[in-house]
């Protein structure tokens, strides 16, 4: 199993050139995005799709995360994840396999369609769940690569994987929004020290390893800048598995919450992980992938998708 991508390996941090593409289909007028959507996803490695999603289903996905907030213990515990030191939720991880409602959403074609497309391939989620940072107390999130992350605790060999977040109320300047350096997912920073035994069930409230050395960091924000994309409910942030990226606390009266989810391509289904660890539990990283078909059409309130 050879590693294209060495990390927490060394006591030196290490900045090394992608050798995987960014985008692997190739575009055409067929092509759920337009040719100057594509290139500037290849290119900064991030793309921001306004008004994806209507008021009424806004509304739909805003109450289906109210309940999921409000009724934790219908939920499996080992899912939810609170902040480090307040009961506060920070994250509801697998929500699609716990909600019907996000299940739909997940498989949603306006989702799907384009992930197929960039990663030229059947896709799975790996990852999903419900991100909340409320008013006044809703935590950072520190500067990361999810690629990193998921290739030395899960085993994803690759950099075939993008994140999806549908912004399911406002994205400001000031209310915590995810930050992200532009074209730094063309270079892949290794981290510095071994991952711990368990080191899930510190690193979803405070993560301390897999994080970017300083120097590093600095040098790529120098080249790059940041951007923090605002946004209205019913868009939707796409962002390359190896983008540098942030979010700052929410000290202010307005709350904010999105949900989550990874696609993955089949072809790149985990391996062992590759920082030597027992990898982490299958409601972080899917162990055991199936295919999604993609649903066409509108969110509505149905028999079908209600929660009780």
């Amino acid at each position: 199993m050879h590693d294209f991508y060495p990390t927490r390996q060394s006591t030196q941090a290490t900045l090394m050139k992608r050798i995987d593409p960014v985008v692997y289909g190739e575009w055409d007028h067929s092509a759920p995005l337009t040719q100057a959507q594509t290139r500037q996803f290849d290119q900064d490695g991030y793309l921001l799709l306004d008004n994806i999603f209507t008021a009424e289903e806004i509304a739909y996905l805003q109450s289906e995360a109210k309940h999921a907030l409000q009724n934790t213990e219908e939920l499996r515990q080992e899912t939810v994840i609170t902040e480090l030191t307040s009961r506060d939720v920070r994250s509801i991880f697998d929500i699609h396999r716990q909600s019907p409602v996000m299940e739909r959403l997940s498989s949603d074609s306006r989702l799907v369609d384009i992930a197929s497309f960039l990663l030229n391939d059947q896709v799975y989620i790996h990852q999903s769940r419900l991100n909340y940072k409320p008013s006044f107390v809703g935590k950072e999130f520190y500067w990361h690569s999810d690629f990193e992350t998921w290739h030395a605790e899960d085993g994803m060999p690759r950099m075939r994987a993008l994140s999806m977040s549908v912004l399911l109320t406002d994205n400001t300047a000031h209310n915590g929004s995810l930050m992200l350096v532009p074209r730094s997912h063309r270079q892949f920073l290794s981290c510095i020290g071994e991952t711990p035994d368990n080191h899930y069930k510190t690193s979803l409230k405070k993560q301390e390893y897999g994080v970017p050395d300083q120097d590093n960091l600095e040098k790529m924000v120098n080249a790059s800048g940041i951007v923090s994309p605002t946004a209205k409910p019913g868009s939707i942030l796409v962002f390359d598995c190896n983008t540098m990226h942030g979010s700052n606390s929410n000290i202010t009266p307005m709350s904010r919450s999105n949900a989550f989810f990874v696609y993955n391509a089949f072809t790149n289904k985990l391996e062992a992980p590759y920082g030597k660890k027992a990898p982490r539990p299958d409601f972080i990283a899917s162990r055991t992938p199936q295919v999604i078909t993609p649903v066409l059409g509108h969110l509505t309130y149905s028999s079908s998708l209600i929660v009780a």
